[in-house]
């Protein structure tokens, strides 16, 4: 006597058993954070100051530019369209992400290279 078979384990059911298992949830992120090595700012010179003041001159909204910048103890690296430049209270918008001017290391324009 053949048995019935049984009722058959959906596609999701069945990927769900080779799905990875995280038996301590949050350790990843946890070791990134130890990981993190803080720094401290970079004081700028002259040179360093008038080449970060002629790039911020260029900028204009809309651009694609580069920022590297400081924040939490780190140097962090942003790419791009500028979506302000306020210099009343010297803050720059990269997308959604706004820079305090004092807390900028370095600024590139993007080129952008014309279709022919």
């Amino acid at each position: 006597m053949a048995s019935k078979p049984k009722n058959k384990m959906s596609i999701e059911e069945r990927a769900k058993q080779f799905m990875p298992f995280a038996a301590l949830r949050g350790l990843p992120d946890a070791l990134a954070k130890k990981e993190k090595i803080l720094v401290p700012k970079i004081e700028l010179s002259p040179e360093m100051e008038e080449e970060l003041d002629r790039q911020m001159h260029l900028l204009a909204k809309g651009q694609m530019a580069t920022v590297v910048y400081f924040q939490n103890g780190e140097y962090i690296k942003i790419t791009g369209l500028v979506a302000r430049i306020d210099e009343t209270s010297r803050l720059l918008q990269i997308v959604n992400t706004k820079i305090c001017f004092d807390d900028i290391l370095q600024v590139e324009i993007e080129c952008r290279r014309s279709s022919l």
